[in-house]
């Protein structure tokens, strides 16, 4: 087995991940929870991160790098932005280092976005990036990243020119439970899923985006008129959500730019079939293994030895 070389954490608002790192690369442990920024926040960052290296019994001076929400302003210790444009490599020399540890520990960056028609903030995401691409790649890239808060970037050259998020998962669930479609997709976990629907709306909501509002409404109206079941009316919720998405996200990019898809789990299946539905040519890049490699890529520019 590996000797330790570092711990890489990823740490969110609601969730927390460890994983001890071998020198040659090897996880050799692992530990996960829902202890996020909210959670560590009151109960101690200091103390959560000490019982998950305790877990996976990682040596007194190993290395810790972080990304994620323990750099926020209400999080450990702020790790601030760095403002795009920016050469991806820029994330790796800006780690901040928490004070009055026994172990060296480093709160990697975000990325802030100030144009004022159009500011937007990420945290964690970028680390995510850094894996997904790393510092060298050529020619255009739209990185999606799936979640509450979706976000695409662009990145030409290994440059970040810009990127966007979108309130796609936290409008699902608004919408699906506080507003009069919440009666339309009652029951939908009971039932077989309906791509068909899925694709309809990711189809309609990408070529008309300026209807969304009436889109959404025809979750109730078909259901009412043409029999649509509760699945099927979930499945317009998202697709429409995630039409809208993507044609806000491809809006401002080159018609040919490459996608890369970085997700796992149910976001990425959505996502895959949505792309699809679109004829859009994608890479799909497991999120964890992303989020991994951009910590490695950090931890080896910090402790090059």
């Amino acid at each position: 087995m590996a000797n330790p070389a570092y711990i890489a954490v990823d740490w969110g608002t609601s969730s927390f991940r460890l994983w001890l790192i071998g020198a040659d690369g090897s996880i050799l442990g692992e530990s996960r929870s829902g202890e996020g920024m909210t959670t560590a926040a009151k109960t101690g960052f200091e103390t959560v991160l000490a019982a998950h290296l305790a877990k996976v019994e990682a040596p007194a001076d190993l290395p810790v790098i972080v990304c994620g929400m323990a750099g926020a302003k209400q999080g450990w210790v702020e790790a601030g932005y760095v403002d795009v444009p920016t050469p991806l490599s820029a994330i790796l020399s800006k780690a901040v280092s928490v004070p009055g540890q026994s172990r060296d520990i480093r709160i990697l960056p975000g990325l802030a976005q100030r144009d004022k028609a159009t500011p937007d903030v990420m945290r964690g995401e970028e680390t995510q990036l850094l894996g997904a691409l790393g510092t060298s790649s050529a020619g255009a890239q739209a990185v999606c990243m799936p979640g509450t808060h979706s976000k695409w970037v662009h990145v030409r050259d290994s440059n970040v020119t810009g990127f966007s998020s979108f309130m796609t998962g936290e409008l699902f669930d608004a919408i699906s439970k506080h507003t009069i479609l919440s009666h339309a997709v009652a029951g939908a976990e009971d039932q077989p899923a309906d791509p068909a629907a899925f694709e309809a709306a990711v189809r309609a909501a990408f070529e008309r985006p300026a209807m969304a509002t009436n889109l959404f409404f025809t979750a109730r109206s078909g259901q009412l008129l043409h029999g649509l079941g509760a699945a099927g009316a979930q499945a317009k919720i998202s697709g429409t959500l995630i039409g809208l998405e993507i044609a806000g996200a491809l809006s401002a990019a080159d018609a040919k730019v490459d996608i890369s898809l970085v997700a796992s789990g149910r976001l990425q299946g959505l996502y895959e079939a949505a792309f699809q539905t679109l004829s859009l040519s994608y890479t799909t890049i497991d999120a964890d293994a992303a989020v991994r490699q951009g910590l490695a890529a950090a931890a080896k520019a910090i402790w090059p030895n």
